[in-house]
């Protein structure tokens, strides 16, 4: 949070209160009440009059965030911005320029749909900044005039009294001058489960976390239980939501692994084939074959022909359909590239509570003064909705708890202290209460199949300052005062022959398994009694302790098993203590050495210190929001790809910094959701693991569709090259090689779309995003394919011109030369198997989508208008097809050995 302003009490009408001189350093939560008086120049008891409140009003503006807007018309503009789109618009050029205006109108259709859809799916993902403004909209109780005033949070100024109660949404940052069992759910912004106790006294450590300021309150919290006053000492921007926007603001989103490996591809490309076009037309100038008009269209036909207009297109494609089978899974994901980038990633960052643990706060362990039992039963897990799952058990053994008189008193104590109910709605079980009381209500449910009943006859809140809370009731015939609490101080409270040795041994055994304890007591008092003093407590019978934790998911434990086999680290970021999160990590097998390192220790180091270290830690705790954005920051320094996974505020600049960043559906604040790139719609983290496959997969499909379309348009481009290079006729037309690139792009390209993922895809590590989208070996063949389908259409077209038949047909044949070599070309580049396999039939929609294509290339040679526009004609079988097919055979054999070459001989994919 920034340094609280100063005020001149000079300018201020409330300066009656006493001087008390205060460094500028000096944090709020240092200060006592009359410091804070000083500084805030506001009175007490009063408030602030209202001359002053329009006074800061006018100088420092409402208390709400502002945003940067973007204009809808610069977003639409912006989807041009792509090389990939480059290419296509100069494929609508050059065939504008060459007269053919239907196929320009085509390709600028095609780049006008792409901008439509990148701009409603950039305007659909919304704006996380819109979100967290909104978090600011409340109306509290505050002091002015010494009134009690409802206002709007807008209107709150920096000095303000204001009350809370239970419910309130907190206004603003605050200092708390009065605080009576008050907690505040801090978890938006802390990452923590339980809310947060409060106290009014000043704390001295002026490098406190965020999670330890117990005399402060931020905004968009909230008041779970009690009642306080605080001065408002950070409004709008000034706040620790508002630095958390300044965060989300300053984050620049960048391109995806994948848009940066298409962009450079394009980019290359283009470069290439403008270089080729003008050597080859130096070349074709002054080998004097063609006229210059002739030489101009044969190089506009060259680079039009080596155009791989489709690309874009079927990239769209192959990503739409991983993101429509990801939301059948109920992941959601807000942008096309997202898709493929979670299968890029080789490090998942996730928080904890909630993510990897359940968020329902449960008994797993019960000691009592003779045994150490363990209860079973995963969180508010049922049977039908109607009785919880879970036994006690005693050396692995089931045992019958009202056989243990420690343990039936410790189950009816648990019952008659928590006030926490459990309601099934949805189809799961909700929480109303403390996550602690939810545990305890749920352990009575485990042993006794019963809600608890109260016969209460006073209650004593649980107060920080005694720390633990009391009940009076009648049980079994007996008036009894009923304790639950901190296990040292209910101690002190308990009889002197208690074994304290024992009792404390068994506290750090539960400790150390990252468990929360609690004690439990009781002693029974006079009949008539009607009220606990809590200055009277003491004699107490312990009987027992329970150990409480957010038990960790099973599906996320066989998710991160799923992770480490396929390569990626899984790290765990939360709020947490550092015991419990490195408790939680080994529970969950989060990697072979469990090793933690805490935001107060990040924030000692300098970027660099942390670039350099951050490799070592599995395990971060104690985390702020401003923490873990530098662990992401830190980790893309070292080339990881990273995925960040988090549900609240504070994740919200950590999810946008990310190379993509998912969001929990059910239990993500609007603003996590908003940041992120993707929504896991069912909060299960075992739909990640599904989601890396599908980004992998939709990989493989993209880099099969380039792998096909590259040496496919190569070989049009290189039919034009060698016919002027040999100084002959054009074996194709400027039409007909519109023709093959237009059908293609409909038709045959798109049958990889429909590729299933091939098996051990998850076996395999990360790919290496920096080396490209194609390797050596792919650049090899498509050199040799190209020249392979170019050679056999202009040996084709030369043999039949040779023998005297008119060129037409020569050209018709060599259209479907290319074709058919494409056509078996596509059966080879389907998966790493022999085309002849158990596979050959498993993506039947390539065999009606070659059945298309074919039917295209009938009505292109036999019908009379189609002849006309591109240069065909009617053509016998053998030359019109017996040929063409033989070419295609000879292109699958040439390329089923290179394959074979390839993953068989150099073992490589």
């Amino acid at each position: 949070m920034k340094d609280e302003t100063v005020f001149d009490s000079t300018s201020s009408e409330n300066s009656d209160s006493d001087h008390v001189p205060i460094k500028n350093s000096t944090k709020a939560w240092q200060l006592t009440s009359e410091q804070l008086a000083s500084k805030y120049q506001t009175d007490l008891e009063k408030g602030l009059t209202s001359a002053e409140v329009k006074r800061r009003l006018d100088r420092d503006g409402k208390n709400e965030l502002e945003t940067k807007k973007t204009s809808k018309f610069i977003q639409f503009i912006k989807q041009f911005n792509n090389s990939i789109i480059y290419i296509l618009a100069a494929a609508a050029i050059m065939t504008f320029l060459m007269q053919r205006y239907s196929d320009s109108i085509v390709i600028g259709l095609v780049i006008i749909a792409n901008a439509i859809i990148g701009y409603i799916q950039e305007r659909q993902a919304g704006n996380a900044l819109e979100k967290i403004r909104e978090l600011l909209v409340s109306k509290n109780f505050i002091f002015r005039d010494d009134e009690k005033l409802e206002i709007d949070a807008r209107d709150l100024v920096v000095g303000d009294l204001v009350n809370l109660e239970a419910g309130d949404a907190v206004p603003a940052d605050m200092r708390l001058i009065s605080a009576d069992n008050l907690s505040v759910q801090e978890s938006v912004l802390t990452g923590e489960t339980n809310p947060v106790e409060k106290i009014e006294e000043a704390i001295p450590d002026d490098k406190l976390p965020l999670a330890e300021r117990k005399n402060m309150v931020y905004a968009s919290t909230a008041v779970t239980k009690g009642s306080g006053l605080g001065i408002v000492v950070a409004t709008a921007d000034d706040t620790e939501i508002g630095q958390i926007q300044d965060s989300v603001e300053n984050v620049k989103e960048k391109p995806t692994p994948l848009m940066q490996n298409l962009n450079s591809l394009g980019f290359g490309l283009s470069v290439a084939i403008v270089i080729a076009a003008v050597v080859l037309f130096i070349i074709g100038y002054f080998i004097d074959t063609y006229t210059l008009p002739t030489l101009l269209i044969a190089v506009i036909t060259m680079v039009v022909g080596s155009m791989p207009e489709g690309l874009p297109a079927s990239t769209s494609v192959v990503l739409a359909m991983g993101t429509r089978k990801m939301t059948k899974r109920n992941v959601i994901v807000k942008s096309l590239p997202a898709v493929e980038t979670l299968g890029a990633v080789d490090i998942v960052n996730t928080d904890k509570t909630g993510t990897l643990t359940k968020n329902e706060m449960t008994v797993q362990k019960v000691v009592t003064p003779n045994h150490v039992f363990d209860v079973t039963g995963v969180g508010y897990d049922a049977d039908g909705g109607v009785d919880f799952e879970g036994d006690l058990e005693l050396d692995d053994k089931k045992y019958d708890w009202q056989k243990d008189e420690h343990m039936r008193k410790l189950v009816h104590i648990a019952g008659q202290t928590t006030d926490a109910q459990l309601h099934f709605e949805n189809n799961r079980w909700e929480l109303n209460g403390e996550p602690t009381d939810g545990a305890l209500t749920t352990l009575y449910r485990k042993m006794t199949g019963e809600d608890p009943e109260v016969d209460e006859i006073d209650s004593l809140p649980f107060d920080s300052a005694f720390r633990f809370s009391a009940r009076l009731a009648d049980f079994e015939g007996n008036r009894v005062l009923m304790v639950k609490g901190s296990p040292s101080t209910i101690m002190n409270l308990s009889k002197s022959e208690t074994d304290k040795d024992y009792w404390n041994d068994q506290m750090k055994n539960l400790a150390s398994d990252g468990l929360r304890v609690v004690a439990l007591a009781y002693q029974v008092v006079d009949d008539n009694l009607e009220e606990i003093d809590k200055d009277k407590i003491k004699d107490l019978n312990l009987v027992g302790l329970v150990g409480i934790i957010d038990p960790p998911r099973e599906e996320a434990r066989k998710s991160i098993h799923e992770l480490r086999m396929a390569g990626i680290k899984v790290k765990m970021i939360t709020g947490d203590h550092p015991d419990t999160a490195m408790a939680i990590a080994n529970k969950l097998d989060l990697d072979s050495v469990v090793r933690a390192i805490t935001g107060p220790e990040i924030d000692a180091m300098s970027d660099d210190e942390l670039t350099a270290k951050i490799d070592n830690y599995n395990v971060f705790a104690r985390t702020t929001p401003a923490n873990k954005l530098r662990i992401v920051r830190a980790q893309q320094a070292n080339d990881h790809v990273v995925s960040m996974t988090g549900d609240g505020v504070n994740d919200a600049p950590a999810l946008k910094q990310a190379d993509i960043g998912v969001a929990m559906g059910i239990k993500g604040t609007e603003v996590a959701k908003e940041s992120a790139n993707m929504v896991l719609a069912d909060d299960d983290f075992a739909d990640i693991v599904m989601a890396v496959r599908e980004g992998r997969h939709v990989f493989d499909n993209i880099r099969k569709t380039i792998r096909f379309l590259l040496p496919t348009s190569f070989a049009e481009g290189l039919i034009v090259v060698i016919s002027i290079l040999l100084g002959q006729d054009l074996p194709l037309y400027p039409a007909q090689l519109l023709w093959i690139n237009m059908v293609s792009a409909l038709t045959i390209q798109f049958a990889f779309i429909f590729e299933p993922p091939e098996s051990g895809i998850m076996a395999r590590g990360p790919r290496n995003v920096k080396a490209g989208l194609l390797t050596k070996l792919d650049t090899f063949e498509i050199v040799y394919v190209s020249a392979l389908i170019s050679g056999l259409g202009i040996w084709a077209f030369d043999m039949l011109t040779r023998q005297g038949l008119p060129e037409v047909v020569g050209s018709t044949m060599a259209l479907n030369i290319i074709i058919f070599g494409k056509i078996f070309y596509l059966f080879n580049l389907r998966n790493n198997y022999p085309v002849i396999s158990k596979y050959f039939f498993q993506n039947k929609m390539a065999f009606y989508i070659i059945g298309i294509l074919i039917l295209l290339q009938m009505g292109i040679i036999y019908l009379p208008f189609m002849q006309d526009i591109f240069h065909t004609t009617n053509i016998n079988f053998w030359y019109g097809w017996g040929i063409p097919i033989i070419a295609g055979f000879i292109v699958l054999i040439v390329t089923e050995i290179g394959k074979f070459i390839r993953v068989r001989v150099l073992r490589k994919a």
